[in-house]
């Protein structure tokens, strides 16, 4: 079984910023893409950013030049710089990784919990 622990949400105020975490858990895994998206209320779920195992990186236009993505294979992280947060930056964040859980299981997508970020004054 792998799991998905996201953290690293909150409050903050228009300009700051925030780091998310995913990391996800188990034995005997080995993971491809992963990926962050996020759900504002009332709208549907969007694809943030996502990096390959290789380290390529994808942006949705809307956070080129304020977020980062990176990857930490040793400690099958991914994490989320955010920066220059907007009040329309609010949502819940969640973390999607690809794995490859050998012949058994196959591959498959897995998604955290959810972190809420909320950017106001």
């Amino acid at each position: 079984q792998v799991q998905l622990m996201e953290s690293g949400g909150g409050l903050v105020q228009p300009g700051g910023s925030l780091r998310l975490a995913c990391a996800a858990s188990g034995t005997s895994f080995s993971i491809y893409v992963m990926g962050w998206y996020r759900q504002a209320s009332g709208k549907q779920r969007e694809l943030v950013a996502s990096i390959t195992g290789t380290g390529s990186t994808n942006y949705v236009d809307s956070v080129k030049g304020r977020f980062n993505i990176s990857r930490n294979n040793a400690k099958n992280t991914v994490y989320l710089q955010m920066n220059s947060l907007k009040p329309g930056d609010t949502a819940l964040f969640y973390c999607k990784m690809k794995i490859n859980r050998g012949l058994s299981f196959g591959v498959g997508a897995y998604w955290g919990q959810g972190t809420q970020v909320t950017v106001s004054s």
